[in-house]
């Protein structure tokens, strides 16, 4: 016969908790919390200070860079992740308050003087 205390029990639990609990640590959506409120799932968020908020807008830019990569087989899947790049790139405008007629100019400026990416051109090597 086992006898459980209410300590054991209780650290059962907590390791039970601990062992699904899924750690985020990023920038989300601002809806997030709500959708997984909705959910019944029990999260803990908090508010960044704005020294934080950018840093973690140039980490979601990448993670978003990285699944635009991962849906190029996928149209839909594409145009949606393009779009959630597009969104973070907006809110960098406008945390680090560039303009968008600056932005504009300077990649016109950059593709005259550079050149753009239509001709395909994949750089192997050069000879230092």
């Amino acid at each position: 016969m086992f006898v459980f205390t209410k300590r054991a029990i209780w650290e059962v639990l907590w390791i039970s908790n601990f062992y699904f609990m899924k750690t985020y640590n990023k920038l989300v959506r601002d809806k997030i919390p709500e959708i997984i409120a909705a959910e019944g799932t029990a999260f803990k968020t908090r508010i960044l200070d704005d020294a934080e908020y950018k840093t973690e807008l140039l980490k979601k830019l990448l993670e978003e860079g990285e699944e635009v990569s991962g849906a190029a087989g996928d149209k839909k899947e594409l145009i949606k992740e393009i779009g959630d790049v597009m969104e973070v790139v907006e809110a960098l405008i406008s945390v680090f308050g560039l303009s968008i007629e600056e932005i504009r100019k300077v990649k016109a400026d950059r593709k005259n003087s550079r050149g753009g990416f239509d001709q395909k051109i994949f750089l192997e090597y050069t000879e230092e």
